[in-house]
């Protein structure tokens, strides 16, 4: 899977030219020491003479231009280059999620996908517009200005040239810290990003319990250990870098005494040590540069692997085929399945949901009624036996296809920021305004929705919040209505609900029912479920009883308890 998205991170012919671009800037650079040693010399010679200074400042104006042209083209070309480069990987991750068992997500904390897609990928982009560019300008101007100081003295050159391969020990120090304090880093900035989501989703409940702030200890452990582990990376980097200056000091200071030697031999001009003095400054300020690209490439390098891990992970296997199944019935196979390896949720289950036929599923919390939903969607795969839809086994079907076919009614309901119209209308982006609001009438929202400020266009905040619970599930029936699958999931909608708005989400799903489709719910309140076709009774992972409500109740058995129980606690 990997190899198909290899060519995302190859670097564009803009990009490319825009590097060449840098370099040759950085090259035009050094050209000001030559035209600075000639006016030196100049004026050592025949004293300040008005024409040769207004040439050298001709000169220097014509390099700065030049300089300046190239850099801004240079400079705007990289960025877009880099950015066309990071745009394609970002849809490529999107493309990759798209196609990564849901199964997958369960197992790694959602930092680490929300960082490889946001801060991992702009890391990489500083590799492509920045890093990449000034390790090739400053390597060569750095072996421009050793070889134009080896002309005027061979020694002092050979100093500059030790202090640049200097950089090599330096560099293998460096990258050892970075390597180790550099993943660790990063890790610890996937779990910090895990842990603000983890608080922002749910801080309405810790608040109501009074555990936001300092006493959420996953938040404020995570945010320590990111600040420990930063502190720790530049904590063992820096004395590297510190180390590497102190070097390229004593060259200089090497350098400034046979330069004043050599002056004193007559063996060079003033001009030419007043040059020398400059070029020392500014090749140490450009070696330490180098320095500090390297280490960050070194560093941003990590982004790049984090980035591929996500294109090595396995992609849903499927033929491709499509879901046309001559009727909707679903049949479940000597099932298995369980989240962790040897602790099964549902073992050996077999059973049947009619087509058109109205299915409920009972059982304990934690017996396996949602997980026969997730394995219906798709959004797990069984690990032994077979499900089959209209007597099509879905398991090389891809998921997408397998959700075109169903309309999910959930216990907790995702709304987007954005108008009541746009959210209803997610269920198919083709209807037209008069679809949804039948939708809505049909649902039992119309009504609310036309009290609210703008009606169907107002915005409803992020995730809803601007409505109550029950309006927001009757927004999720709408969906589910407008949709027009042939298989209905229905879970626990009532659930958590007060009487008010229990009795209205119940009056949506009896409009939602009464076309003819393959209904299956998942319900806690018994009076609910007397009223289906089939009632299906799920104990430690595996179907207890099944039948009729009367049928069951004659049995007296799991199902008869749970009713008289139901019965006591209503009173």
């Amino acid at each position: 899977m990997k190899d198909r998205y290899t060519g995302i991170f190859r670097t564009g012919k803009k990009l490319k030219i825009a590097i060449a671009g840098v370099v040759l800037e950085g090259f035009m650079t050094g050209l000001n020491f030559p035209v600075l040693f000639n006016l030196l010399n100049s004026i050592f010679t025949d004293g300040i003479v008005f024409g040769d200074v207004l040439i050298s400042v001709v000169y220097l104006t014509i390099i700065y231009v030049m300089r300046l042209i190239l850099y801004s083209v240079s400079y705007t070309g990289s960025q877009t280059g880099g950015a066309e480069v990071t745009r394609g990987i970002r849809i490529a991750i999107g493309d990759k999620l798209k196609k990564i068992p849901l199964g997958i997500f369960t197992e790694k904390r959602t930092g680490f996908y929300i960082n490889a897609a946001t801060s991992e990928t702009a890391d990489y982009e500083q590799i492509l517009t920045h890093k990449l560019a000034d390790i090739i300008k400053y390597t060569v101007l750095t072996m421009i200005l050793v070889i134009y100081t080896c002309t005027i003295h061979p020694g002092v050159g050979a100093i500059l040239f030790v202090t640049l391969i200097l950089l090599i020990p330096v560099m293998i120090l460096s990258v050892k810290q970075v390597n180790h304090y550099g993943k660790a880093k990063n890790l610890a900035r996937e779990e910090n990003v895990s842990s603000i989501t983890e608080y922002l989703t749910g801080s309405q409940t810790l608040r109501s319990y009074a555990l936001a702030g300092t006493r959420n200890v996953s938040l404020t452990e995570s945010m320590r250990k990111y600040s420990e582990i930063s502190y720790r990376y530049e904590k063992a980097v820096l004395p590297i870098g510190f180390g590497y200056v102190y070097l390229v000091y004593i060259g200089i200071a090497v350098s400034l005494i046979l330069m004043t030697n050599a002056l004193r031999d007559q063996y060079i001009t003033a001009p030419q040590l007043i040059i020398i003095m400059m070029l020392l400054l500014f090749v140490s300020k450009v070696e330490m540069s180098l320095y500090i690209s390297l280490v960050a490439y070194r560093n941003l390098t990590i982004s790049r692997k984090k980035i591929e891990s996500i294109f090595e992970e396995k992609e849903e296997m499927t033929d491709g085929s499509e879901l046309n199944p001559g009727s909707f019935d679903i049949e479940f196979k000597a099932v298995d399945f369980s989240y962790t390896e040897g602790e099964k949720v549902l073992a050996g289950m077999s059973f049947t949901i009619r087509e058109n036929q109205l299915t409920a599923i009972v059982g304990e919390s934690g017996s396996g009624k949602s997980t026969i939903f997730n394995l219906i969607s798709k959004y797990y795969k069984p690990d032994h036996g077979t499900i089959r839809i209209g007597g099509t086994d879905i398991r090389e079907i891809s998921a997408e296809e397998v959700l075109r076919s169903i309309s999910m009614v959930d216990q907790e309901v995702f709304l987007f920021d954005d108008t009541v119209m746009n959210n209803i209308r997610y269920a198919r982006e083709n209807a037209s305004d008069a679809e949804v609001i039948r939708a809505c009438k049909l649902a039992n929202c119309h009504d609310f929705i036309m009290q609210m400020e703008n009606g169907y266009d107002t915005v409803i905040g992020e995730n809803g919040n601007r409505l109550s619970g029950g309006e927001r599930q009757r927004l999720s029936i709408a969906r589910a209505i407008l949709r027009n699958s042939p298989i209905i999931l229905l879970d626990e909608v009532t659930a958590s609900l007060d009487i008010e708005n229990e009795l209205l989400v119940k009056r949506a799903i009896k409009n939602l029912l009464k076309t003819k489709r393959t209904v299956i719910m998942i319900a806690h309140t018994m009076s609910i479920v007397e009223n289906a076709d089939c009632i299906l009774v799920v104990d430690q992972g595996k179907i207890a009883e099944c039948g009729s409500h009367e049928r069951l109740m004659r049995q007296n058995g799991k199902y008869a308890q749970m009713c008289r129980a139901s019965r006591v606690l209503q009173g």
